[in-house]
């Protein structure tokens, strides 16, 4: 069996958007991987999406991968968020009906932390259920994710604390303040885009994904 990703095109709301997919009979889960900001050089090909999407496939998890509208080959601009859990929802849909029945997780990194947010409250909204969601170094003050949150799936928060680009001490403040169940997970002497950091990073999400 390959374990090596495809390249695809999905339709999005504003037309295709360019994919990684990797698919497997086996599959014990679903995990959907949300890149860092679009206007920032963020991409699918980002190395903490590519370890997220490594991770995840060591799991024994289907994996889908993608970029935004405006990136890469994906059709459209920029959306300032809305736009862009719009494309994660057409995404997300896409891999669900690849593989009928099996959970669904989301993962996300900076930006596309508070993406998969929106999205897997939307999902919860619409009876789709997620099973876990890991957001990190999500930018909390920039990108308001209060009461759009999902309720049930499994949260994981997973903040470096020497983070150049997201205030590590407001990630701290509104996770003290969250009122679900959820877990904060610290990653000392470790930046933003967690340079010699992601085989901690990995040890932190493949027994939560494994679980």
């Amino acid at each position: 069996m390959s374990l090596t990703e495809i390249p695809l095109l999905l339709e999005g709301p504003c037309g295709a958007l360019e994919a990684l997919y990797l698919g497997r009979a086996d599959a014990r889960g679903l995990a959907l991987i949300c890149h860092p900001h679009p206007l920032h050089a963020g991409s699918m090909h980002n190395k903490v999406v590519a370890t997220l999407q490594r991770t995840a496939r060591d799991a024994g998890y289907a994996t889908l991968r993608f970029n935004f509208r405006g990136v890469g080959q994906s059709v459209g601009e920029h959306a300032h968020g809305e736009g862009e859990i719009d494309d994660a929802e057409a995404a997300a849909r896409w891999l669900l009906a690849q593989h009928p029945g099996l959970p669904l997780s989301l993962l996300g990194f900076s930006f596309g932390s508070c993406v998969a947010a929106c999205l897997a409250g939307r999902l919860e909204g619409q009876g789709i259920a997620v099973e876990r969601l890991f957001m990190l170094a999500p930018p909390v003050q920039r990108f308001s994710v209060d009461g759009r949150l999902p309720q049930r799936a499994a949260l994981t928060v997973i903040q470096p604390e020497a983070d150049e680009v997201v205030t590590p001490e407001a990630v701290y403040a509104w996770s003290a303040a969250l009122e679900r169940a959820h877990e904060l997970l610290k990653v000392a002497e470790c930046g933003h885009f967690f340079h010699g950091k992601l085989n901690e990073l990995k040890a932190l999400v493949l027994p939560r994904l494994q679980s």
